[in-house]
């Protein structure tokens, strides 16, 4: 498959512009991140929604800030070629897991890497997207690129405001490309794990601790109950992992407990694993309940599998194509964690996830981004939406839409 409009001068003077870029894109950085824009903090995200629609406007896109009254605003980012089918959607968040309040609220440089709240996951990323358009605009080249970018609010906490409109923008596009970190060695995403998040609460009946018997009604008693069923179930089979990160419960010592509550992270492979745990969630809290007792369960978040399909492989081997052009190796991954990717694979079109820059740490006071591995990264994403635009536009690559309606 010819790369047929990157020619080795553009290619040349695409790649040298991301290397002088690199103190442009730390800049860039540095203001988002000093922004704190934790999932609940709404005017954090509505900071950064306006300080990238601000770096955005001098482009020709068309800006749409969807309000969102509980979270963060959503900015939508189209191109003048944008159709309402067969485009290109890429899609980055503006939040982060660092509450408003954090002493997490730095950024800093050394001779190799940068630090700070979201810098990796996934503000970097963003940086890239954003420093990618620029670099197009300015060679007279995005106004023709078919491309929308989402900006959501709230991928920390599961897209609870924005994935409706990720997937109904996923179903007109051709292909997706999202800005999460890229692997240790600069891999690239084609799978990832499914969550189901859950509380699971159970409801028990108070009483005096000096009258309390083996079979008290406690709630504390069963939810540990529940747990010790819950966690058994890892390693049932091959992909499903189950995590009882947090709990609460009772009135005091000297009380049987009346109530009690877990949160728990699901997370699978295929829909086979996804059933095999609901079935066992089931029979878990309907039988073999203490007497006295009663459990309730309501889902708190929820991203389904996201296949390693044809459609993805087939788009990885594009982009791995355009690191060839460039010099890079590009391997690929599946993920063990979830993003928006998920949501877009759900829509049955092909997506390639991890094209922002290399870090770790990411969800710790340590987080970081490797600062050299800006450039080629913002190389290889430009590059790559040349080439994607070419296939979308010649029918290489065509949305669920119209593969409907053939």
């Amino acid at each position: 498959m010819p790369l047929e409009n990157i020619t080795p001068e553009l290619n040349r003077d695409l790649v040298q512009a991301c290397l002088e870029g690199t103190d442009e894109m730390v800049s860039l950085l540095r203001e988002m991140v000093l922004i704190q824009s934790g999932s609940h903090n709404k005017p954090g995200v509505d900071q950064v929604a306006g300080f990238i629609s601000q770096t955005l406007a001098p482009l020709g896109l068309e800006l749409t800030r969807h309000p969102c009254p509980a979270h963060g605003d959503i900015l939508l980012a189209e191109t003048p070629a944008a159709g309402d089918r067969d485009n290109i959607l890429l899609v980055g968040h503006m939040d982060t897991v660092f509450p408003k309040g954090t002493d997490f609220n730095w950024f800093k440089q050394d001779e190799e890497n940068c630090y700070g709240p979201g810098v990796v996951d996934m503000k970097g990323g963003l940086v890239i997207g954003i420093f990618a358009l620029k670099l197009l605009s300015q060679r007279g080249l995005l106004a023709d690129i078919p491309l929308r970018f989402i900006f959501n609010p709230d991928e920390e906490i599961g897209s609870p405001v924005s994935r409706g409109l990720i997937s109904r923008e996923a179903k007109r596009a051709a292909l997706a490309l999202v800005l999460e970190c890229g692997g240790t060695k600069g891999e690239v995403v084609t799978g990832r794990k499914g969550k189901f998040g859950f509380k699971l609460e159970v409801k028990g009946q108070a009483g005096h601790a000096a009258y309390a018997e083996a079979a008290k009604p406690s709630a504390i008693l069963e939810l540990a109950r529940q747990i010790i069923v819950l966690e058994g179930l890892n390693n049932r089979m091959p992909g499903l992992t189950v995590n009882v990160g947090q709990i609460e419960g009772g009135i005091g010592p000297n009380t049987i407990a009346p109530n009690a509550k877990a949160l728990v992270d699901v997370r699978f492979s295929t829909p086979k694993e996804l059933d095999f745990f609901h079935s066992s969630l089931k029979e878990a809290t309907e039988t073999g309940l203490i007497p006295g007792t009663s459990v309730q369960t309501e889902p708190t978040s929820q991203r389904p599998a996201m296949d390693q399909s044809q459609g993805n492989l087939k788009l990885y081997q594009v982009l791995a194509q355009v690191a060839a052009l460039l010099g890079q190796e590009l391997d690929h991954e599946f993920r063990q964690g979830v993003s928006d990717a998920n949501l877009i694979a759900a829509q049955r079109t092909p997506v390639v996830d991890g094209l922002g820059p290399l870090g770790g740490k990411d969800h710790s006071d340590q987080e970081f981004i490797v600062t050299k591995s800006l450039a080629p990264r913002a190389a290889l994403f430009t590059l790559s939406l040349l080439e994607c635009s070419r296939l979308c536009q010649t029918g290489v690559f065509t949305s669920p839409l119209r593969r409907a309606a053939l």
